[in-house]
């Protein structure tokens, strides 16, 4: 039997999505039928040892052949680390992503991937230029429930695609947490449209984007409005627009996020002409999706998948970095560069249209 290539991680950060990511990474592969690759966390970086020491004796199964480091520059610089984990909040993505890139690298980075996209562009080029695989962590992309629908849509089964609607929300207590929590520092590139945002997005993208009659086609129109919240600025309710309609798709998404309310229970409508895709809540990571058959106005056939795996869900895009890692690529098939660049020009495009500007500096690259 063939040994699994086995990827050596680093995390940044030892913080709440950090924590998801290192204990779905440590589940047994073989629980979700992957022989082919494992993994294996050699070094976490900190703002203490301690607070280091503390992660991966919680979250890391008190291995004490993980290295912890005081600092991100530690992890960087360990031989033993293959990538890297980015877990910081994303407008430190920049500077983490391009230390780790010029350290040689590969880099697997949290949503959304950086404050805007000329950053992205920026870290592209220096990962062509050092050779290292990048990818944003869209885990949801990964999971099977995702690359079902997708298969099921783009069947020809259901006909073409024409409207979506997806939503995530979560009332975070606006007015019962401080000014400079990241939900709510512009500081942090806070707001509902950065953190939540990439969730409906990512639906609309894999729906749409990447259904083959756009022809990889970008959007032909993007539409937003803000509401932003009076105690820091930035937005609380926004709703956006993203239209295909360039090449031999016509199809529209009508996608929004909240932070002072909670979602509904139907996260993504996805209606075709011949039938219709309902994701339910949480939509980062649904373990079902129910379809319906439609000929005329009337149902002929519902069913309803259901997924179960040992996990959380973060696991399915460590796997994918460490298979194109092993083969050598740079970017991955199913989330690649495109698609990040098209999620950070479409929420740069967003918050030019509410008027949502960063303060001075948070923007490493404009």
């Amino acid at each position: 039997m063939t040994q699994p290539f086995v990827l050596r991680w680093g995390i940044i950060s030892t913080g709440r999505i950090a924590n998801c990511f290192v204990t779905d990474a440590l589940v047994d592969p073989e629980t979700r039928d992957v022989t082919d690759v494992a993994h294996k966390v050699t070094a976490v970086g900190s703002r203490s040892v301690q607070s280091a020491q503390k992660f991966i004796a919680e979250f890391a199964k008190g291995d004490q052949s993980i290295k912890a480091y005081g600092s991100y520059a530690g992890v960087y610089a360990d031989p033993n680390v293959d990538a890297v984990y980015i877990g910081t909040p994303h407008t430190l993505h920049y500077d983490n992503a391009l230390d780790a890139i010029k350290a040689k690298k590969h880099v697997l980075c949290e949503k959304p991937v950086t404050s805007n996209a000329a950053e992205l562009r920026s870290l592209l080029a220096a990962a062509k230029e050092h050779g290292v695989f990048f990818m944003e962590a869209l885990w949801t992309r990964f999971q099977p429930l995702a690359l079902e629908v997708k298969k099921l849509a783009e069947s020809g089964v259901l006909g073409a695609p024409v409207a979506l609607q997806a939503d995530l929300s979560v009332d975070v207590g606006l007015d019962n947490i401080p000014k400079t929590h990241r939900i709510l520092d512009p500081y942090l590139g806070g707001g509902a449209l950065l953190d939540l945002g990439p969730y409906p997005l990512i639906w609309a993208l894999l729906a749409l984007y990447e259904h083959p009659a756009n022809q990889g086609a970008a959007p032909s129109n993007v539409t937003g409005t803000m509401l932003k919240t009076p105690l820091t600025g930035v937005d609380r309710s926004t709703s956006f627009t993203v239209t295909f309609a360039e090449k031999g798709l016509a199809a529209q998404a009508i996608l929004s996020c909240n932070i002072n309310v909670n979602t509904y229970q139907t996260g993504v409508i996805i209606r075709y002409e011949k039938g219709t895709i309902t994701i339910p809540t949480p939509i980062y990571c649904p373990k079902s999706f129910t379809v319906q058959y439609i000929q005329g106005k009337k149902v002929t056939k519902e069913e309803t998948r259901q997924f179960e795996y040992v996990g959380i869900g973060w696991h399915f895009q460590a796997d994918e970095v460490a298979r194109c890692v092993r083969d050598g690529k740079s970017e991955s098939l199913l989330w690649g560069h495109d698609k990040s660049l098209m999620e950070m020009d479409i929420f740069d495009e967003v918050r030019r249209q509410g008027d949502y500007k960063f303060p001075p500096g948070v923007e490493k690259v404009v």
